[in-house]
């Protein structure tokens, strides 16, 4: 059994929904989280592909969110209940922003989780990520927008890329 990644990916994708928020209400929101949070758990599968690797990142921690903000301007005021901030991973990050505006890079690193230890034979379906529908595409246009994504993917994309074989292939040593 895996270590548990989800606080893990559960501050990250809230961290890329509240910098790159939905559009049209409630409902549009839940399915910018959505395809956030699925972006996010290929990119953390990814990231920490076995179970000693996410052991450690949950013994030391990701890192937190203070140089995105920078990097996005964002207004990094602390609220009520900031300490979810402390669990996003910068690398997950702009990993999953690189996903999500580069189709074709999704595709790979989707591909690249079906050997992984993550998955063990489980089914677990990435629609929103691959194939977001007419309304996924309008409730995340900020979350989607390559121009607004480009600063936080560029931070770690080179990593990403280098981590993908051509063929979906995670690199192994």
């Amino acid at each position: 059994m895996l270590a548990d990644l989800s606080p893990l990916i559960a501050a990250t994708a809230r961290w890329l929904s509240g910098a790159f928020p939905a559009h049209g209400g409630a409902f549009a929101a839940a399915r910018c989280e959505a395809q956030a949070r699925q972006a996010v758990t290929v990119a953390a599968w990814l990231r920490y592909p076995t179970a000693l690797d996410a052991g450690l990142v949950g013994i030391a921690g990701p890192g937190g969110a203070t140089r995105l903000d920078w990097v996005t301007g964002g207004d990094a005021a602390p609220d009520a209940d900031g300490a979810w901030r402390s669990w996003v991973d910068e690398v997950v990050a702009s990993w999953a922003a690189g996903l999500l505006c580069d189709p074709e890079l999704a595709r790979l690193a989707v591909g690249a989780l079906t050997d992984g230890e993550h998955l063990a034979g489980a089914s677990v379906d990435f629609r929103r990520l691959l194939l977001p529908d007419e309304d996924d595409v309008r409730a995340a246009s900020l979350l989607r927008h390559p121009d607004l994504l480009a600063p936080v993917a560029e931070l770690h994309r080179a990593q990403l890329r280098g981590r993908l074989k051509p063929d979906g292939r995670p690199v192994t040593a």
